[in-house]
């Protein structure tokens, strides 16, 4: 544990280096503490021994570390948090009925990025615990139908195919009265190995041999299925930040992003509370000078998803974090029906 000097100390270190981006001395924090430059310089010592802080390459001045940005946030800034904490701005978006649930939650998604002004992310809850209860095959034509995917909650998925060369529309019927027979109350995520499993058994082996295609498509419907929505906004405010002045980073940003490796990373944070993942703990190179904050919403026993805020490791933690635990803690207005 720190003592409360060090505390104080550090407290302002992060406080400072959030505000400037500059290395902060201890001429800075003399003008902020009631104590000597020497007393100040000390605490400083200590603390970069204990690697709460550390040195740049261009001055003497200090910035925070991973785990000076951790203590700062899991010890300081947990015992300032006003819980009762409202966001009328949030409040208002949540309770609007004019609008439907996708374009609520993207509306979210924004406001959340202009309150911020770091980039946002939402996950919204996939279908991953739904079992199937009906498979429906719908001809458009001689050469395209509509595969319906129909689960015990009620939802539906629906995905245009192309029928196989050299397969008939009552060919694709008799495939999927074979998919309904086998998988009907399979869990959606079990879908693809129950499929394998039975391609492989004498039962329909012989049947299913010529329909690779068929297949294929279907469990393709089927990954498109079990996938959360994905809602993106602010990603070019990361190249506002002074860390990302270098084209190199842009660069290497802007590409994670467009290619929604984000979103992978977001789907791998902790789904019990909130996930504070700082530079080098998020294992990714482009992200080596982010922060990604996250935090699950809870609709049901089974259905989740994830709220996050990406930005530099400088991030205004006090502003931030207060702020998408709201939104997680009310997100479940934006889907009652």
């Amino acid at each position: 544990m720190l003592a409360e000097r060090q505390k104080l100390v550090l407290k302002l270190i992060v406080e400072e280096y959030i505000e400037s981006a500059d290395p902060i001395g201890s001429r800075t924090l003399s003008k902020l503490i009631e104590v000597s430059s020497a007393t100040i310089r000390n605490e400083m010592a200590d603390l970069e021994d204990l690697g709460y802080i550390e040195k740049t390459h261009t001055s003497s001045g200090r910035i925070p570390s991973e785990k000076g940005y951790h203590f700062y946030i899991e010890e300081i800034l947990s015992e300032e948090q006003d819980l009762n904490q409202n966001f009328k701005v949030i409040d208002e978006l949540l309770n609007k009925k004019e609008i439907n649930r996708e374009e609520a939650v993207r509306q979210a998604v924004n406001l959340l990025s202009n309150l911020t002004n770091y980039t946002t992310v939402a996950l919204g809850p996939s279908a991953y615990h739904s079992k199937v209860r009906k498979i429906e095959l719908i001809p458009l034509d001689e050469n395209k139908c509509v595969i319906l995917i129909i689960t015990n909650k009620g939802h539906v998925e629906s995905k245009e195919i192309s029928i196989p060369e050299n397969t008939t529309v009552d060919q694709m019927k008799r495939v999927m009265e074979i998919f309904n027979d086998i998988l009907q109350g399979v869990p959606i995520n079990q879908v693809s190995e129950k499929l394998h499993y039975e391609i492989n058994t004498e039962r329909i082996k012989d049947m299913l041999v010529y329909n690779e295609k068929i297949i294929e498509t279907f469990l393709e419907a089927f990954t498109k299925f079990t996938k959360s929505k994905y809602y993106l906004s602010g990603k070019n405010k990361m190249l506002y930040q002074p860390e990302f002045n270098d084209l190199e980073k842009v660069r290497e940003l802007l590409t994670f992003f467009d290619e929604n490796e984000i979103f992978k990373l977001v789907e791998n944070t902790n789904q019990h509370g909130l996930s504070v993942r700082i530079g080098a703990e998020n294992q990714v190179n482009a992200m080596r000078d982010c922060t990604v904050i996250s935090v699950p919403y809870k609709l049901n026993e089974e259905d989740t998803g994830t709220i996050a805020i990406v930005g530099p490791t400088r991030m205004e933690y006090q502003k931030v974090i207060p702020l998408v635990k709201y939104l997680a803690a009310h997100m479940s207005k934006l889907y009652k029906e």
